[in-house]
């Protein structure tokens, strides 16, 4: 997870008014996973599905935890182990395994049954915070203008983050139960940067595309959440745009 060198500013604003609103999505999905897992691949096509259709924004993990094994996953990312320990604190326990999934920073559940993760959405999408937010992601140039407007008149604070994604990878993988098979990946998690503070009113963030995309990610995700890295809270909005 690595500190931009973002523009940031603050200001007062008023939310767009009814009607100006963008439809942001309902959930946003973070599955946790490993090559070297056989029922993994299960996941990783539920992933799929779920990218395939409107509403939600998914996201895939894979975590480096199991490459004590002996043999590295080429997608994994300490960013995204500590990311999923730190899931498992703010809920009070130590608790991960692949695959898991997160429905927007909130519920947790089996990343391979699609119903469990259906009724994740819908019980994350029950609570008045999530997903309250109007995110948006405008291109300018060389650079992407982020801004998220309240909607509640909630005080939430939080963070504000940008995600860059490599929307489509086939690995060979190279040990463990899934040894010598091409996987598929969908929307695989490539860099995590921290734009800045989110204090519950209008913000405006810059990040140039080269920043925010890094050298092999295809679109750019912007999540807003409650909490810290440390001890995320529920995904209070978000928002997707491919540049690619």
């Amino acid at each position: 997870m690595r500190l931009a060198a973002a523009l940031l500013v603050l200001a007062f604003a008023a939310a767009p008014a009814a009607g100006e609103q963008g439809t942001g999505p309902r959930a946003v999905v973070e599955l946790f996973t490993s090559q070297g897992c056989s029922s993994c691949r299960v996941a990783d096509q539920l992933l799929a599905n779920f990218a395939g259709g409107a509403g939600v924004i998914a996201l895939a993990l894979p975590v480096d935890y199991w490459d004590y094994l002996g043999w590295k996953d080429t997608l994994g990312s300490a960013a995204h182990s500590a990311r999923q320990r730190a899931y498992a604190m703010a809920h009070g326990d130590t608790k991960v395994m692949t695959p898991q999934v997160v429905v927007s920073g909130l519920v947790r559940t089996s990343g391979k049954d699609e119903a469990a993760v259906r009724s994740a959405i819908e019980e994350a999408h029950s609570h008045p915070e999530v997903m309250s937010l109007d995110v948006r992601i405008e291109p300018d140039g060389d650079r992407l203008d982020v801004h998220a407007f309240p909607r509640s008149g909630a005080m939430q604070s939080g963070e504000v983050w940008m995600l860059s994604m490599a929307r489509e990878r086939h690995v060979v993988v190279e040990g463990g139960e899934n040894l010598g098979k091409n996987l598929p990946y969908v929307n695989v998690v490539r860099r995590m940067t921290r734009l800045g503070p989110w204090t519950g009113k209008f913000c405006k963030f810059a990040i140039s595309r080269e920043e925010a995309l890094g050298p092999d990610g295809d679109d750019v995700v912007v999540i807003v959440q409650e909490g810290s890295g440390g001890k995320p809270g529920p995904i209070l909005g978000a928002a997707q745009l491919s540049l690619h």
